[in-house]
């Protein structure tokens, strides 16, 4: 286990004597991170293993806590979750692919055959505001089972389809149980990371989820190419398949802290009457959390601002095959040689932010006394919305006036680097400002980018249609930018509305 025992040292300039750290009073007034700042009265304080920081929260000394839970087993855990995350986007983004050899067969035109990939996006978005709230009846494990096994069923169903009804219904079902990984994924991190560990392994899960909508036409295009677009859907199947198998290697992580429950066994875990046996559980209290998560002042605005960037991202990415096809005239395996842009674009952004977050946290509280504000975290997203911005705007000129294709390719992929380096800065903001309610928030950010990606969808070739692309992605660019005004608003108020808003309070205490 990557922590130690301390003695604390002096505060320069203020006394901590507290035996413990509250978790939910630090999110108000700010992380005290720096061992240095608590007082030697404290009692000994677990740190990270180098004594940068602060372990928080302090876990408890029983190897049943997930929070003490060997760094490969924490590492084995995230990586199926990372992977059941990128299928959901993945299955996605093979329907674009399918869109046009379906038009063909099913004698529709390309926009009927969409409606498919824009009810995909709806559902998906809609998923987390499900998993999280059962998740926290049922368990964690149980509920990402039975999702990963109707996902795997409508996969086939969407490759075994004949008719453009039994297509379009398999997609819808297909999202509602498909993004289990997207919409809960951050409460599995809560559950087994520490604050100063989050935004890295936001960043890592977050670069499976960005990176899979482009993944998904990249490996379709060469099944579609030389194969057919069944078997598109064939691979989607399979590679479910493998993310149900990998569910068994998982282990349930709701762990009540304040009543720490018995483990009981294996099975007992998996299907969730352990966790179900909790005294304190009130099953429509749960379903009502994401409800209560919705009226906090700070989730709702980053939820606008990310709705307002992403939105233009999904447009790009879903409509980006057909542009190439009427305007370049490139078949199907080219466009998934064209593909590879998201793919550099992610590895890019996860790259610098893997650094960058860091970097900031570390100023920060350099500057602040040992101090991090939730806050914090987003100073990065000024550059990182710029940069999306100035990539709307090179995109809408490159298709209007039909520049070399690789301009298109090259301010893609800057574009893919901003919306990544934001979406782990937002994530890693709501998890800092309300850790009772991880599981709630990120799925509020699942569904503001998936139904930002619908409303994108639905609008974006009839739209370009009518007022050219310059227009279009120039306006798209100027909401963009206009977006940062809630980021400023929440870094001069922030603050003060948690504190006046009050932590989440889901039912009794």
């Amino acid at each position: 286990m990557a922590s130690q025992l301390i003695v604390p040292a002096e505060k320069s300039h203020m006394q901590l004597d507290t035996t413990e750290i509250d978790e939910e009073m630090e999110a108000l007034e700010g992380y005290v991170v720096d061992p240095s700042r608590y007082s030697n009265q404290a009692s000994q304080l677990r740190t990270s293993a180098d004594r940068r920081y602060v372990l928080i929260p302090q876990p408890l000394d029983t190897p049943d806590d997930p929070l003490n839970w060997s760094n490969s087993r924490k590492g084995l855990t995230m990586a199926i979750i990372a992977y059941i995350a990128l299928l959901a986007d993945y299955t996605g983004g093979t329907a674009i692919v399918t869109v046009i050899p379906q038009s063909m067969e099913w004698g529709l035109s390309q926009e009927t055959v969409q409606r498919a990939v824009v009810g995909n996006l709806f559902t998906i978005g809609a998923c987390g505001l499900f998993v999280v709230p059962l998740a926290s009846y049922f368990g964690r494990w149980p509920v990402i089972l039975v999702f990963q096994c109707v996902m795997l069923g409508t996969c086939a169903w969407s490759a075994a389809a004949t008719s453009f009804r039994s297509y379009l219904a398999a997609r819808i079902i297909n999202g509602f149980f498909c993004s289990v990984g997207q919409g809960g994924g951050l409460m599995w991190i809560k559950d087994l990371f520490f604050f100063h560990q989050h935004p890295q392994i936001i960043n890592y899960v977050e670069f499976s989820i960005i990176l899979s909508p482009y993944l998904g036409p990249l490996v379709s295009s060469f099944i579609v190419s030389e194969v057919n677009w069944q078997w598109a859907f064939w691979v989607c199947t399979i590679l479910a398949g493998i993310g149900l198998v990998a569910v068994f290697f998982l282990d349930e992580t709701l762990f009540d802290r304040k009543s720490p429950p018995s483990r009981g066994s294996y099975i007992s875990r998996l299907v969730g009457f352990q966790q179900v046996k909790a005294p304190s559980k009130d099953f429509v209290q749960c379903i009502a959390r994401p409800v209560v998560v919705i009226t906090k002042i700070p989730v709702l605005t980053i939820l606008i601002y990310y709705f307002l960037n992403f939105a233009w991202v999904i447009g790009v990415n879903t409509t980006i095959g057909i542009w190439l096809t009427n305007f370049y005239q490139f078949s199907t395996r080219g466009i998934g040689y064209f593909y590879f842009f998201g793919i550099v674009g992610c590895l890019v952004g996860w790259f610098a932010g893997h650094f960058l977050h860091d970097a900031v946290g570390r100023y920060y509280t350099n500057r602040h006394s040992g101090r991090l504000d939730p806050e914090a975290r987003l100073i990065i997203t000024y550059p990182a919305t710029l940069i999306c911005c100035a990539s709307l705007i090179i995109l809408g000129f490159a298709f209007e006036k039909h520049w070399h294709y690789m301009v298109i390719a090259v301010f893609a992929a800057a574009q893919c680097v901003g919306v990544m380096i934001v979406t782990t800065a937002i994530n890693a903001y709501l998890l800092d400002c309300y850790p009772e309610g991880s599981g709630e928030v990120g799925a509020w950010v699942t569904a503001s980018r998936n139904w930002a990606g619908f409303m994108a969808t639905y609008i974006q070739i009839d739209w370009v249609a009518r007022i050219g692309p310059a227009k279009a992605f120039g306006v798209q660019a100027a909401v963009t930018l206009g977006s940062l005004c809630f980021m400023l608003f929440l870094q001069v108020y922030g603050k003060r509305i948690r504190q006046w808003q009050g932590r989440m309070v889901f039912g009794k205490k």
